[in-house]
């Protein structure tokens, strides 16, 4: 019978994500991670794998926080709320990035663009957790052009990808420079933009007042 693992999984996985956060795919190297998680390379492979199947497991993980995190403003409801819930979720994309002063971005747009050409599984598993944004927000959209808020004939795939566009957009500009102020700029300028007939619009939607 296998001995229990007398490590936290979770811490290790956590450490080892700021490693692979820090430095890169490939930039990292497994003596790495094992000095700062205090374990041996031997049972880090026995418990994970190797460096790749170590990055899928930290990866997986990040990409379903961030479908968890978007699901909280984007929970669905009343269609009347439809409206509150995009721009919370929009500007919450704009508040995480303006607080992120190390500059280290996303993990999903880092290991996507350094691995998803050549790897299936990070490539696959970006993929998914972008149509999962692409199906909240569209979601969302829809309620609120039920409502009014969002012009009926716009096509809410569009409007979804636009919106997941600026949101991870917002992401990349932040990481390069922009300053708090000029993030929260484009949150309100992108729910501004969006097709309506300024009827039933909550107060303040569209000028920052959330």
């Amino acid at each position: 019978m296998p001995r229990p693992r007398s490590f936290d999984e979770r811490h290790v996985l956590e450490q080892a994500r700021e490693r692979f956060w820090a430095g890169g795919f490939a930039g990292t190297r497994m003596d790495d991670i094992a000095a700062a998680t205090g374990l041996g390379k031997g049972s880090l492979y026995g418990a994970f794998g190797d460096k790749t199947e170590l990055f899928h497991r930290v990866f997986d993980d990040w990409c379903a926080r961030i479908v968890e995190v978007a699901g909280g403003p984007l929970a669905g409801g009343p269609d009347a709320e439809a409206w509150t819930r995009l721009s919370a979720y929009v500007h919450l994309m704009a508040e995480n990035t303006a607080s992120d002063t190390e500059r280290r971005g996303c993990l999903l747009a880092k290991g996507a663009a350094e691995l998803a050409q050549h790897d299936p599984a990070v490539a696959a598993r970006s993929s998914e957790t972008m149509t999962a944004l692409l199906g909240l927000l569209r979601t969302e959209i829809s309620g609120a052009q039920r409502h009014g808020d969002i012009d009926a004939a716009a096509d809410p795939d569009h409007l979804a990808a636009l919106l997941l566009t600026v949101v991870r957009g917002i992401e990349a500009v932040g990481k390069a420079g922009l300053g708090p102020e000029t993030l929260r700029g484009v949150a309100d300028t992108a729910m501004a933009v969006l097709p309506g007939p300024g009827r039933n619009r909550p107060e303040g939607a569209g000028t920052g007042e959330h």
